[in-house]
C-alpha cells in the first residue's frame, strides 16, 4: 500500500512534480506531462509515449535523448487525455512528425487517437503504434486486440534511437511496428496492487497460489496455480514465450526480466539466472539483457518475463545509447533546452456558435445538474471502484470522480463568463475528459461535446431537442467506442435510456415523465449486465469472473441518469402525481 501521500486524488500530479523536481538535468515538466530538457534537433522525429501513473520507470522515466522525446502522464492506472496527448505533442514537434506509441488499453487507443486526429487537423503529421506484446490477453488469431505491458519498452527504445539516429516518420513507424511484431510477454503476480490512499488490494491472490497473465493495471491474471520454484516458473514463462516465438525469427533474443513493484532485485537475479539457462539450452544466444524494474504497477508483488527477437537493425537500435532518468545504455552527448517556451497551449474545444438568450439562460440549471451528479459520483467512488475491481483494473470510482469534477470546474467558468448551456455542455465534456483520463473519461467527454454541438443547432429547448441531445451523445460514445449492446459496457444502459426518452417523448409524454422512465429503463438494462460477458476493454480476458457482476460503467451511467432525473424533474413528477 501507498504510505506517503497527501490526498489521493492529488497523488499523481504530485508524484510527477517531485520526478521532475528530482531530474532536472533529463526532463522538464509541460501541461500534461514532462518532455526532454536536452534539446530535440531541428527535422527530428518526435516519439511520444505515455499512459497512467503508477508504472514507474515507465513511462516519464524513459524521456531523454535515444529513447522517448515526450510522456503525457495520466492518473493512476488512467490513460492521459486527449489533451494532454496534444499538448506534449505539440511541445516536441520540430516539424517531422510525431510517433505516438502505448500499450493496447481502450482508454488509451481512444485518447492518443483522438490526439492523432487532432494533431493531423493542425498540420502535423502523427502517427500511432500501439504495443501488443501480452499473450495472456489474447490468442495467436487475436494479436492486435492484445494489450502491452513490459513489452513497451522494446517498442519504445526502437523507436526513440531510430529517430535519434535521424530516421524519418515512415521508418520510425516501420521499425516500432516490427519491433512489436517481434516482442512477447507473460507475467504472473503473487499478490495484487493498491491504489493510493485505498485500504485494500485491486485483487488478491490466495495464499500460496500466483495469478498467471496479469494486467499491470491491477487486472488480476487468467488462472491461479501453487507458486512454484524459481525454476518451475522459468519452466512456466520460457517455455509459453517460446511456443509463440515470431516466423522467421533468428535464434538471437533479448530477455527482460520486469519486476512489478514489489520483488526484490535478489528474487529478480535468480529466475533471471534460471531463465539464462532455459534460453541457452533451447540453442539461442542471448543479446543485451535487462533486469530490473521497468514497468511496474505500484505495489504488486510479480514479474514478467519478456522475448524480444530483433533482426541486425533492430538489434542496433536496441544498444544504441540513451540517456533517460531510468533507462540508460551507453554514452550521449546532451545540451539542455534553454528554451522552456517550446510548444504550445491548450487547444480550444470550443467551437460553439453564438447562443440565444433561452440557452443562455438554461446554463445555471445545467451547472446545478453537473452538481449533483458530482455529489452523487463522490458519494458512489468506492462503490463504483469495488464493481469494476472484480474483472478490472477498479479505477472506475476514481475516474468519474476526477471527471465529474473537471466538468463541474469548466461548467462554473462558461456559467461565469455568461455562455450559454451548448457551451456548457462542450466545455464540460473537454473537462471531464481532461480530468478523468481512461476510457470512460474519453467516452464522457465525447458525448457531453456532442450533446452540446446537438442543442446548439437546436432553434429552441424542448422536449425534442433533449431527445436529439442524448441521441448525439450515444451515437459519439458508440463511434469512438465500438461497443454495441451486448457487449458488456455502458452502452448497454445508454441505449434502453435514449430509446426509453425518444420512444416516450413521441407518444406525448412529459420530458420529466419520459426521462424518469428511461431512467428507471437504464437501470433494469445496468443490472443486468451482469448476466453478460464482456467483449471489450480490460475485463475482455477475465470474462468468467465477470459472469454474475454488472458492468461499472453501465452503472454509473443508471445512476447519473437517475441523478439527473431527480435534481431536474423532482417537482414536475411529484406535481403529475
Amino acid at each position: 500500500m501507498t504510505r506517503l501521500l497527501n490526498k489521493p486524488e492529488t497523488f499523481a500530479d504530485e508524484a510527477i512534480a517531485g520526478f521532475v523536481a528530482a531530474n532536472r538535468q533529463y526532463v522538464r515538466a509541460v501541461d500534461g506531462g514532462v518532455v526532454r530538457a536536452t534539446r530535440i534537433p531541428a527535422g527530428q522525429v518526435a516519439v511520444v509515449v505515455g499512459g497512467g501513473s503508477g508504472h514507474y520507470p515507465a513511462f516519464a522515466g524513459l524521456v531523454g535523448p535515444g529513447l522517448a522525446s515526450g510522456s503525457a502522464c495520466g492518473n493512476m492506472f488512467a490513460s492521459p487525455s486527449a489533451g494532454q496527448v496534444v499538448r506534449v505533442s505539440q511541445a516536441v514537434d520540430r516539424g517531422a512528425g510525431v510517433l505516438l506509441t502505448f500499450g493496447n488499453y481502450a482508454g488509451d487507443v481512444l485518447n492518443f487517437g483522438q490526439a492523432r486526429d487532432r494533431l493531423v487537423a493542425d498540420g502535423i503529421d502523427a502517427r500511432i503504434v500501439a504495443v501488443t506484446d501480452d499473450i495472456a490477453s489474447g490468442s495467436v488469431d487475436e494479436i492486435a486486440k492484445r494489450r502491452g505491458i513490459a513489452g513497451d519498452l522494446t517498442v519504445f527504445k526502437v523507436a526513440g534511437a531510430a529517430a535519434e539516429a535521424g530516421a524519418d516518420l515512415d521508418e520510425v513507424e516501420r521499425l516500432a511496428n516490427l519491433a512489436n511484431d517481434r516482442t512477447r510477454s507473460l507475467g504472473v503476480a503473487f499478490t495484487g496492487c493498491t491504489l493510493p490512499g485505498a485500504s485494500d488490494e485491486l485483487f488478491t491472490v490466495p495464499e500460496g497460489m500466483m495469478s498467471l497473465g496479469l494486467g499491470i493495471h491491477g487486472e488480476p491474471g487468467i488462472s491461479e496455480m501453487p507458486v512454484p520454484t524459481a525454476d518451475g516458473l522459468a519452466d512456466i514463462l520460457v517455455d509459453r514465450l517460446l511456443a509463440e516465438r515470431p516466423s522467421g525469427a533468428s535464434d538471437r533474443v533479448i530477455p527482460i526480466l520486469n519486476g512489478l513493484g514489489a520483488v526484490k532485485y535478489d528474487e529478480l537475479f535468480v529466475l533471471f539466472g534460471a531463465v539464462a539457462q532455459r534460453l541457452e539450452a533451447a540453442g539461442l544466444t542471448i543479446v543485451a539483457p535487462e533486469c530490473g524494474e521497468l514497468v511496474t504497477s505500484l505495489d504488486m508483488a510479480g514479474v514478467s518475463l519478456t522475448l524480444f527477437w530483433p533482426d541486425d537493425a533492430l538489434e542496433a537500435f536496441w544498444t544504441a545509447p540513451a540517456d533517460t532518468p531510468a533507462f540508460r545504455k551507453g554514452s550521449i552527448e546532451r545540451e539542455l533546452d534553454t528554451d522552456a517556451a517550446a510548444g504550445a497551449g491548450r487547444v480550444d474545444l470550443r467551437g460553439a456558435t453564438a447562443e440565444s438568450e433561452q440557452h443562455r439562460a438554461a446554463a445555471p440549471a445545467g451547472l446545478a445538474l453537473f452538481v449533483a451528479v458530482k455529489e452523487m459520483i463522490l458519494e458512489s467512488e468506492e462503490e463504483f471502484g469495488l464493481i469494476d475491481a472484480i474483472a478490472g483494473d477498479g479505477d472506475h470510482g476514481i475516474g468519474m470522480s476526477r471527471g465529474v469534477t473537471g466538468a463541474v470546474d469548466a461548467a462554473q467558468r462558461v456559467v461565469d463568463e455568461g455562455a450559454g448551456v451548448s457551451a456548457l455542455l462542450i466545455e464540460a465534456g473537454d473537462g471531464w475528459a481532461e480530468h478523468a483520463g481512461g476510457t470512460s473519461g474519453a467516452l464522457w467527454g465525447n458525448a457531453l461535446q456532442a450533446a452540446g454541438r446537438s442543442l446548439g443547432a437546436a432553434s429552441s429547448l424542448d422536449a425534442h431537442s433533449v431527445v436529439d441531445a442524448v441521441a448525439a451523445g450515444l451515437a459519439a460514445m458508440q463511434s469512438m467506442g465500438k461497443a454495441e449492446v451486448g457487449d458488456k459496457t455502458m452502452i448497454d444502459a445508454f441505449t434502453p435510456f435514449a430509446d426509453t426518452l425518444a420512444s416516450r417523448v413521441d407518444a406525448g409524454d412529459s420530458v420529466a415523465a419520459a426521462w424518469t422512465a428511461a431512467a428507471e429503463a437504464a437501470t433494469a438494462a445496468a443490472v443486468a449486465t451482469a448476466d453478460l460477458r464482456p467483449k471489450l476493454g480490460r475485463a475482455r480476458p477475465l470474462a468468467e469472473k465477470s459472469l454474475g457482476h454488472p458492468d461499472a460503467g453501465a452503472i454509473s451511467l443508471a445512476r447519473i441518469a437517475t441523478t439527473v432525473g431527480r435534481a431536474a424533474f423532482a417537482t414536475s413528477t411529484k406535481d403529475q402525481s
